[in-house]
């Protein structure tokens, strides 16, 4: 018989494998268990139930990325100066990259887990980031407006989910993308290569000028004009 710490790291590796490639929303606990070859009972003896299992499986990363993150934006926000938006973003590429530690492609593999928490509309995930690591995102979003200060609060919410997702996107396609970069441009780019181009893209996209009022009312009609 497993020991209770075998036996959670099976159900652990099974759930990541399944709601990476399928979703949260469609895999359910009887294709994990039958994945990690353990019975349905110790599910939820271990963890509870299918969301309590989802945050552990999440957990497993966080726990080596937030602390990371948490000294890096304090070390930032005890500047004498705003830092500019490129220096912020940069703090991401260590402690990310490290999550490979925990597994084999962890950075990867972490990031489509994330994507899937929005996509699959796991209420329950906000909540457990606000109550376990909202001190840590709250940093980040001032460090943001310290750098972008003529963002309105708005604005910056959208980049900020925006930005989100080109990552996730970029992070759950990485293998094609560099095999498509190695065959066309005769490239070869890792992960942290597919990180580094993606810091000055996000950069600038964030602190993009925030278009006007008639910027977007003269922008609408063209290109309604333009989808007939």
């Amino acid at each position: 018989m497993p020991n209770k710490h075998s036996t959670q790291y099976k159900i652990l590796d099974a759930a990541q494998s399944l709601f990476a490639e399928t979703g949260f929303n469609d895999t359910s606990l009887r294709q994990i268990t039958s994945l990690a070859e353990v019975n349905l009972a110790s599910v939820n003896y271990h963890f509870g139930s299918k969301k309590e299992l989802i945050q552990a499986v999440l957990q497993r990363y966080l726990i080596v990325l937030m602390p990371r993150l948490d000294q890096e934006f304090t070390r930032l926000l005890a500047a004498q100066q705003p830092n500019n938006l490129n220096q912020v973003l940069m703090v991401f590429v260590k402690p990310l990259l490290e999550l490979n530690k925990v597994n084999q492609n962890g950075t990867r593999i972490f990031l489509q887990l994330l994507g899937r928490g929005y996509t699959d509309v796991q209420g329950h995930l906000r909540w457990f980031f606000n109550h376990h690591y909202g001190r840590v995102l709250d940093k980040l979003v001032l460090l943001v407006q310290q750098a972008c200060p003529d963002l309105p609060p708005g604005e910056l919410f959208w980049r900020l989910h925006f930005s989100l997702g080109t990552v996730v996107f970029t992070m759950a396609s990485n293998e094609a993308l560099a095999e498509i970069a190695e065959a066309d441009f005769n490239e070869k780019v890792d992960i942290e290569g597919v990180i580094l181009r993606l810091i000055p893209y996000l950069s600038a996209a964030i602190a993009a000028p925030v278009p006007t009022v008639s910027q977007i009312s003269q922008t609408a009609p063209m290109l309604a004009s333009e989808g007939r």
